[in-house]
């Protein structure tokens, strides 16, 4: 298991003499001018939650897409500010790309392309003329992470699929590096990825790394079986190793979750529970059954099935009726693009048109809430829930059941 502990002794101890870099296309921290004035905030971001901790713990520097409206204001003229705001430990180097790249890189080839083709959730993915876009930003990060690491020893992590190409990059640049990738989402099998258009310049950036992981082994030996079939390299099964032109990298399952020692304790607080309070007013609740899912407004994240399913689950229990209410938070997400704009509106219909079946004069089975939650807020609507529903129709991890927990005490979610 890849644990916060575990990354942090692997850097304190095997990595202590090198510096420490890592890449990711969202920021931990964005500032934002809100009513004359800046305000820093955390993305509504899986990842960001994952490895801010990290970073907090064992300094370094993030390096990622300054997206902000406010960003350029809070940088020095090496584009580093440091954060968190409240307690300084870390620095941030911000890349600014201008609109065409970031519509050809992040909307275009990574979330039209390789989003959708590694989901496999029959949403067919689109390869307009991006790859071009993806090449220069991924270009544009190789040369920050170099500035960034000089002559030193240094180790550079690199998040997801946006940087594919980078690990490539960097090492024909400066083969000293020592370079490590995590892909934060599944990875197809081989009939599926042959279908993307420059898969043999993909596939040899990524074995530019040393290291390379993945949530589960399954998606570990699908990359593998992927390179054996579109390449001419050496496959180590039993090793799970990779080798072209010399250079091996090896391939590891490290499922990572959030930090829980931080979460219990904040789901313990008296402020956790003061918000508790304040979701019980906003909800009007009184008795009943609370449910509760937290995602991304995404195809991949079953959204609308889920609300079919408590369709289903009221018709077949009308005895629910006035009993459950199921609060949906939905944050908005890559609203540019075609597919997400429609899908926000498929989600918002449903939502309405199960509450005219269901609803009564005071009560309504569904409550949509469509903005980013602070993560303080979230975690006292984890308390409040009796039950989480996680429906992914194909995600990273496997789902985890719970029994629920009527005493509500903060250790029992």
């Amino acid at each position: 298991m890849w644990t916060r502990e575990n990354l942090l002794e692997l850097i304190h101890t095997k990595l202590r003499d090198y510096r420490f870099i890592l890449v990711s296309h969202r920021e931990p921290y964005i500032h934002r001018h809100t009513n004359g004035q800046v305000e820093c905030e955390q993305p509504a971001s899986g990842l960001t939650v994952a490895l801010d901790p990290i970073l907090r713990a064992c300094g370094g520097v993030w390096i990622a897409h300054g997206s902000g409206d406010a960003d350029r204001n809070m940088v020095d003229c090496n584009d580093h500010v440091m954060v968190p705001p409240d307690d300084p430990s870390y620095t941030l180097r911000r890349v600014w790309l201008n609109q065409d790249q970031e519509d050809g890189h992040y909307y275009g080839l990574s979330n039209q392309g390789l989003w959708p083709l590694c989901h496999v959730v029959f949403t067919r993915p689109s390869f307009p003329e991006d790859w071009e876009s993806y090449r220069v930003v991924n270009e544009r990060f190789a040369e920050a992470v170099l500035e960034e690491a000089g002559d030193a020893p240094t180790f550079v992590f690199i998040q997801d699929y946006h940087f594919s190409l980078l690990p490539g990059l960097l090492k024909e640049r400066n083969p000293n590096l020592i370079v490590a990738q995590f892909w934060h989402i599944p990875w197809p099998n081989p009939e599926v990825f042959r279908g993307f258009p420059w898969k043999e310049e993909l596939l040899d950036g990524m074995l530019g790394n040393d290291l390379l992981g993945f949530h589960l082994r399954c998606h570990c030996q699908n990359f593998l079986d992927t390179v054996d079939a579109m390449l001419e390299a050496k496959v180590d099964r039993e090793r799970f190793e990779a080798t072209r032109f010399g250079k091996s990298t090896s391939v590891r399952p490290f499922p990572i979750s959030l930090d829980f020692e931080r979460h219990s304790a904040l789901a313990g607080c008296s402020k956790t529970s003061m918000e508790m309070a304040r979701w019980r007013r906003q909800l009007g609740l009184r008795q009943e059954t609370v449910g509760i899912g937290i995602d991304r407004i995404d195809y991949t994240k079953g959204i609308c099935e889920r609300f079919r399913a408590i369709d289903r689950f009221l018709a077949a229990h009308p005895e629910y009726r006035n009993q459950l209410v199921f609060v949906q938070i939905g944050v908005p997400s890559r609203s540019r693009i075609g597919k997400y704009k429609a899908l926000e509106e498929e989600v918002e219909n449903l939502a309405e048109e199960i509450n005219l079946t269901w609803a009564s004069e005071h009560w309504k089975p569904i409550v949509l809430i469509k903005e980013m939650v602070p993560h303080s807020r979230l975690v006292a609507l984890h308390r409040l829930a009796d039950f989480c529903l996680v429906t992914s129709l194909h995600d990273s991890g496997k789902p985890v059941r719970r029994r629920r927990n009527r005493s509500r005490h903060p250790t029992g979610h």
